[in-house]
């Protein structure tokens, strides 16, 4: 028998994968959780039904949230992360000597403990002496942060239920008080391809640009998520991701990575028309 997972990525559009097995299913305070065998895309997390994370392609997306900014400003010390309850944003950013601290504030326990039993492609970094684990919302844990950080990962779920506090105004304003006068903040920026998608990366854009002097869209192309073209954000108060990029320091950290290289990085920010035309509508 065929057993298929399907996700609704537009009311005209459906996306399909075949399931080996169901591997978990549970109900946390927050939301519905369930890890799926797939044979193509190997084990997959889903939240309320959404794909999240996948073993095939998580690579792709932890790559560019984590290295395009770490590769602008080589010096980072601090890192907060948002959300990122699978590990692997806390997995690439273990890659990094100089890194002295990451908090990582995910407000579902069970997602962590679901993904750490598994998913540890992802998870495996979650115990890292410099991996500070705080099970809380988000939204209220930066209110109480000035100055603190050097880089600020947001790795939320979609701008509803549990991660829609982290679209708003207000958070991006925080987002800017806890950062260094050097700060970087990345997020992950939604999809301009379905009208639904794309409005709510308008919005964030638009919030995100009344704070920083800087900032900046960039692409990947992530086939599990809607219509496979995925943005981040990229904003600073200081750096910018293409003039301040020292490929060569990068380079010669000799750090091993699936998706992410200097040429893409630069190449990433290279938006086609229609997204450019979005985002300009809202600066």
């Amino acid at each position: 028998m065929n057993v298929w997972y399907t996700e609704d990525h537009s009311p005209g559009v459906r996306f399909s994968i075949k399931v080996e097995q169901h591997l978990y299913s549970g109900q946390s305070d927050f939301q519905k959780i369930d890890i799926l065998q797939t044979t193509e895309f190997g084990k997959v997390l889903t939240l309320d039904g959404l794909v999240m994370v996948t073993e095939k392609d998580e690579f792709i997306y932890h790559d560019m949230i984590v290295h395009v900014p770490m590769a602008t400003n080589p010096t980072i010390k601090k890192v907060l992360v948002i959300g990122a309850g699978d590990g692997g944003t806390v997995r690439e950013l273990t890659k990094y000597d100089s890194i002295e601290q990451i908090d990582m504030v995910e407000i579902d326990k069970m997602v962590v403990d679901v993904c750490m039993e598994f998913i540890p492609q992802t998870a495996s970094k979650l115990n890292d002496p410099r991996v500070n684990l705080y099970y809380e919302d988000g939204l209220k844990f930066v209110r109480s942060k000035e100055n603190a950080y050097d880089l600020i990962i947001v790795d939320s779920t979609d701008p509803f239920g549990p991660g829609e506090g982290l679209f708003t105004r207000e958070f991006y304003g925080n987002c800017y008080k806890a950062l260094h006068d050097d700060g970087i903040l990345v997020n992950q920026h939604e999809s301009p391809f379905y009208s639904e998608d794309a409005l709510g990366m308008q919005r964030a854009h638009q919030r995100i640009v009344g704070f920083f002097p800087i900032c900046n869209v960039y692409q990947a192309h992530i086939p599990t998520y809607p219509s496979g073209h995925w943005l981040f954000g990229f904003a600073s108060k200081k750096f910018d991701p293409i003039q301040d990029l020292d490929a060569a320091a990068w380079n010669a950290l000799g750090l091993t990575t699936k998706y992410y290289n200097t040429d893409i990085h630069v190449g990433s920010f290279a938006l086609p028309n229609y997204v450019k035309e979005q985002l300009q509508d809202v600066e």
